[in-house]
């Protein structure tokens, strides 16, 4: 995130290492793969849907999604965010859009997967096949979330600085990625779901993503509630139980909350972007 070169060894995953900055303290994948072959997986209709990289199925962890989105979607509410026209960059199938659109005077949404993309659409709801450069120039909203994308990004900080322009002022962004500072990780180490490689390429604990934002001009940059649920089976399954998640029959798509798993900050653009 500093641009420093040098770099500690924390885990070794494979041919992939988890490394932390010696500069910026910030945790990253070292190798990592081009980010062209990264957006040309995320492209394909089976990073959702049965790739090697990506979901099993994402399908079928909609209950899950939409308990946590509902949850989302009424602390955005909470904290004032609500009301105006909200963008969603990575917004997969639409199901927090979807759940989003009854407190929202509109919902957008970026999704780089074409076939992802369409199935929102065929929520009705108003989605654009690529990053926020597929967005039409003049529009800005009033509330930008980015759920579990940073840890996708090649450039965090020209990433997030690129959010600054559509936003009106006073608008609100909230980011959501796993804790690398969390208990789950610290007790898991090297065998923490978080740490899915090869498309997970930054890790984020609160002060790396407090600086992230800082650093782009957000103001009022505090913790924003994100509790997160998994399906019955996908929780068995990561914590070495994949048995019980297999016996666990149609119960498998159940809801399970998990706390502090994701790490979320909201920050506000209190004055006008360059």
């Amino acid at each position: 995130m500093c641009g420093a070169a040098d770099r500690t060894l924390v885990y070794r995953l494979g041919p992939f290492g988890v490394v932390r900055c010696t500069a910026c303290q910030l945790h990253y994948l070292s190798p990592r793969l081009p980010e062209d072959a990264m957006l040309e997986l995320y492209r394909s209709g089976e990073y959702f849907e049965g790739g090697d990289v990506g979901y099993d199925s994402y399908a079928d962890q909609a209950p899950a999604l939409r308990a946590t989105f509902r949850r989302v979607v009424a602390h955005l509410v909470r904290s004032g965010f609500a009301g105006g026209d909200l963008l969603e960059v990575g917004c997969g199938y639409g199901f927090l859009l979807d759940e989003a659109r009854r407190v929202f005077r509109s919902c957008t949404g970026t999704e780089f997967s074409d076939d992802a993309a369409a199935a929102a659409r065929d929520r009705g709801l108003e989605v654009f096949t690529g990053g926020i450069d597929a967005l039409p120039p003049d529009r800005r909203f009033d509330c930008i979330v980015c759920a579990h994308v940073v840890e996708h990004v090649y450039d965090p900080r020209g990433f997030v600085a690129s959010l600054r322009p559509l936003l009106r002022p006073g608008g609100s962004v909230v980011l959501g990625t796993p804790d690398m500072g969390s208990l789950w990780r610290r007790s898991m180490r090297s065998r923490w779901p978080s740490f899915k490689v090869p498309e997970h390429v930054l890790y984020f604990d609160r002060r790396s993503l407090t600086s992230l934002l800082v650093d782009a001009g957000f103001e009022q940059v505090r913790s924003f509630p994100y509790p997160h649920s998994f399906p019955l089976a996908l929780v068995a399954t990561k914590l070495g139980l994949g048995g019980l998640g297999r016996r666990a029959g149609r119960f498998g798509t159940l809801p399970i909350r998990f706390p502090a798993t994701t790490l979320a900050l909201s920050g506000r653009l209190l004055t006008e972007s360059a």
